[in-house]
């Protein structure tokens, strides 16, 4: 068995060995990336890798399942941040985590991957893939944009407003959520669509059922294009078109807990249900 090792920044060389000797006492190969890394320059390796960790936070969990979930692999996040929402360990649990993967004592999780090409006429621009979502705003020289909506090849409509964000259901406790979207289950195919600041009070977010692609066709921009919160935007010019599509394989995420974990996070970490009064 082989094992990659994604670190992001500032984890700590001591728990980046750590984790190296735990695999070792198990007879596990690694090597080891950095959040950074340039997938093309990683890809062979990748390509003989059985099993991915992530020592960081959810940004370096997101950029392990880039690599990890197109390619199959299991993802183990291991939490080095202050949220760590999406990662199944805590630093403590380091060594208990990797023992009960190899020893077959875990569950696998599946995740909807997006996957999103930026098309200008007939030719593709861009192609870009995340776990959580894809946000188009407007630039900063741009008023409100205006975006035409389709979905399985139907008009849905057009709305004015200061973007949209398309998300999976794992992104739907992200950026989505900060705009005012619904929570959804992670393992649901569905993908959300998200308006940002809509003009009007009507346009409301719209989760759509699994399979279908959402079409997104700028009528009025300049905007600007991001997936999973990326450092750098990418130009979207009036009349390009986005399209957002679930990705054919699924992310493979490690857990051990039950399903219903999920619920437990959502008040421990983001506090939902959790009354901002203390009850008598």
């Amino acid at each position: 068995m082989i094992a990659c090792i994604v670190s992001g920044p500032g984890a700590p060389d001591e728990v980046k060995k750590r984790a190296e000797e735990i695999f070792a006492r198990h007879g596990v190969e690694c090597w080891h990336a950095t959040r950074d890394h340039a997938e093309t320059a990683i890809a062979s390796r990748l390509a003989k890798t059985d099993v991915l960790m992530t020592l960081g936070g959810d940004g370096t969990f997101l950029a392990g399942a880039r690599l990890a979930g197109p390619r199959g692999i299991p993802l183990l996040g291991v939490n080095l941040g202050r949220l760590g929402f999406l990662t199944e360990l805590e630093e403590d649990q380091l060594e208990t985590g990797v023992t009960g993967f190899i020893e077959g004592k875990h569950r696998i999780e599946e995740r909807t991957i997006l996957q999103v090409e930026l098309l200008r006429g007939s030719r593709r621009v861009a192609r870009s893939m995340g776990l959580n979502e894809v946000v188009v705003d407007r630039a900063e020289d741009a008023r409100m944009l205006r975006v035409q909506i389709e979905v399985g090849g139907q008009g849905v409509g057009v709305i004015d407003a200061d973007g949209v964000i398309v998300a999976t259901a794992t992104g739907s406790t992200a950026y989505a959520l900060a705009t005012g979207g619904p929570i959804l289950e992670p393992t649901l195919r569905d993908l959300l669509l998200v308006p940002m600041n809509p003009f009007a009070l009507t346009v409301r977010p719209i989760v759509f059922s699994p399979q279908q692609d959402i079409v997104l066709s700028i009528v009025r921009g300049p905007a600007e294009m991001r997936v999973d919160g990326g450092r750098r935007g990418r130009a979207v010019a009036t009349g390009d078109t986005l399209r957002c599509s679930p990705h054919p394989r699924r992310l493979k995420v490690i857990r051990f807990g039950p399903p219903e974990d999920f619920y437990r996070r959502l008040g421990d970490k983001l506090g939902w249900g959790r009354p901002l009064v203390p009850m008598k």
